[in-house]
């Protein structure tokens, strides 16, 4: 991986850790609502709570994905930035560009089940 395919991947790191950042923000706000802005009645209630159980889920979801990311931000600096955790060869840009945060190959990871 060149220094550039590097600094291109540093930026696009940084932007999608803006993004889940934002996106969690928003997910909080719908998850806890401040005073007054809850639910009025009943039937309010029972849709606040079903949306509720959608926003907990992204929220994991987001979360988990931001650690991730910023996990690899951290690495991608390193030698084993870039290179599968499982065969230990190269992971290929295309994913790389797509999913920065990945640990391991296609077929690592459908061999591991992932």
């Amino acid at each position: 991986m060149t220094k550039e395919e590097k600094q291109k991947l540093k930026e696009s790191i940084e932007q999608e850790i803006e993004t889940l950042s934002e996106e969690i923000a928003v997910i909080q706000k719908a998850l806890y609502p401040e005073k007054g802005e809850g639910p009025s009645d009943k039937v309010a209630h029972l849709n606040f709570k079903l949306d509720q159980s959608i926003h907990i889920q992204r929220y994991e979801e987001a979360t988990k994905r931001l650690n991730r990311l910023k996990h690899a931000y951290l690495k991608i600096d390193t030698p084993q930035y870039g290179i599968c955790q499982e065969c230990e060869e190269p992971i290929p840009m295309e994913r790389l560009k797509l999913m920065p945060e990945s640990i391991y190959c296609v077929a690592c990871m459908e061999e591991l089940g992932l």
